[in-house]
């Protein structure tokens, strides 16, 4: 027989095992809810552990108020990050067993080489050391018309309260895939188009510069639209740029996209040096050849002399001031975004209207929608997964004080 407590608790159901999920339940009150995850795939976190491949970026340490202006809105993201900052969530992962550092770029990582794998083991267990239970090879198909959760497998589940977290439509083979989208648009739901995120771009290069240069990078520059700027790497791909620097541009590349545009960036391909700087060491050189003075003088790489040439014509290296000041501010032109699957996230999904400031769905009574399903944006170096873990976070935090 249940005991008089058991029958009290409300029933959570979170649909999707994401980043954002995980942290929920590794949060609520499980003495106040009984919580089941439900999970499409074999396991959950798929995407966490395609994400740590290449290193487990866990989020970014700097002042929280340049952290929150690095995502789009930030006035929509302010109040989950700072409900759980990039400390908390180091503080948390020590609390559980994963020490973390900062490294040189002021990302953070786990200690000693600990795999993502090593870091999902040890959430999940903590989260079904609660009492969470987690069920796999379950996927959501819908609401019936009594208004029970309806799963593929013909299973049905009343439940309390309901949380969406099915994550965004990229990397489909980890089941985001984005297609719970028209089922919320059959509830009246606004769900915007999505769109590729922090992605690669394509450029027009010429067909020898592509093949040649594909896969080489552009180490230390800068990259500008408008009056954002930023520092990092840059890939050549034979169809366009990807890497870091254009990342963190996908928002207004996109926007200016979806108006028709074509997109002209800046290239700085020496920031640390000025114009004049530049000027007066091309001139004071006692070598000849342009090439081997941005060489050896400027200190500029082959793979950069040959976008610069590239992108200019011979007449370029006739005027130096001209030289001088388009290694400061090279155009680039941005044609299209890459494929959506081939993204490390993607913009789109819920409108932030549809949502109220406790991530409820307006038209949905009693059900929350949170992490990559909504239509924010933020770009990499652990700025998503932080955005993701500070909303669970956030959520669990206001369910228990209901």
């Amino acid at each position: 027989m249940d005991s008089p407590d058991l029958k009290r608790q409300k029933t959570v159901s979170v649909i999707g095992g994401g980043v954002a999920a995980l942290m929920l339940a590794s949060h609520i009150d499980t003495q106040k809810y009984s919580v089941t995850i439900y999970e499409q795939k074999k396991t959950v976190g798929r995407k966490f552990l395609v994400a740590g491949e290449g290193g487990l970026n866990l989020t970014y340490h700097a002042p929280l108020n340049h952290i929150i202006s690095q995502y789009e809105p930030a006035s929509f993201m302010e109040s989950c990050l700072n409900a759980f900052t990039h400390d908390d969530l180091r503080n948390w992962l020590t609390s559980i067993g994963i020490e973390t550092f900062v490294g040189s770029s002021h990302r953070v990582f786990p200690v000693g080489g600990v795999k993502p794998i090593t870091v999902l083991n040890t959430i999940v267990d903590h989260i079904t050391q609660k009492g969470v239970q987690i069920l796999h090879h379950k996927r959501w198909v819908g609401w019936t018309k009594s208004g029970d959760l309806q799963f593929e497998s013909g299973d049905c589940v009343k439940s309390d309260i309901t949380v969406l977290a099915l994550g965004g439509a990229s990397w489909k083979v980890t089941g985001s895939n984005g297609t719970w989208s028209n089922i919320l648009s059959q509830q009246g739901i606004q769900v915007n188009p999505f769109q590729a995120a922090n992605c690669a771009f394509g450029v027009k290069w010429d067909t020898i510069f592509a093949t040649t240069y594909a896969g080489k990078p552009l180490k230390n520059i800068a990259l500008s639209l408008g009056q954002k700027i930023t520092k990092g790497e840059l890939v050549i791909t034979e169809s366009g740029l990807e890497g870091n620097a254009i990342y963190a541009h996908s928002h207004s590349i996109q926007q200016e996209l979806r108006e028709g545009n074509h997109v002209t960036m800046y290239l700085d391909l020496k920031p640390m040096m000025t114009e004049e700087q530049l000027y007066t060491k091309y001139i004071t050189s006692h070598r000849s050849k342009p090439t081997d003075i941005l060489k050896h003088d400027l200190n500029i790489d082959k793979t950069a002399i040959a976008i610069l040439k590239q992108m200019t014509d011979k007449a370029l290296f006739g005027d130096i001031r001209i030289l001088a000041k388009t290694l400061k501010a090279l155009p680039i032109i941005i044609t299209k975004a890459g494929a959506i699957d081939q993204a490390i996230s993607t913009l789109g999904g819920i409108d932030l209207d549809e949502v109220n400031h406790h991530y409820q769905l307006k038209g949905i009574n009693n059900c929350y929608a949170i992490g990559e399903m909504l239509d924010w944006y933020a770009p990499t170096g652990g700025y998503l997964i932080q955005g993701c873990f500070s909303m669970g976070y956030r959520l669990a935090n206001y369910l228990n004080e209901s």
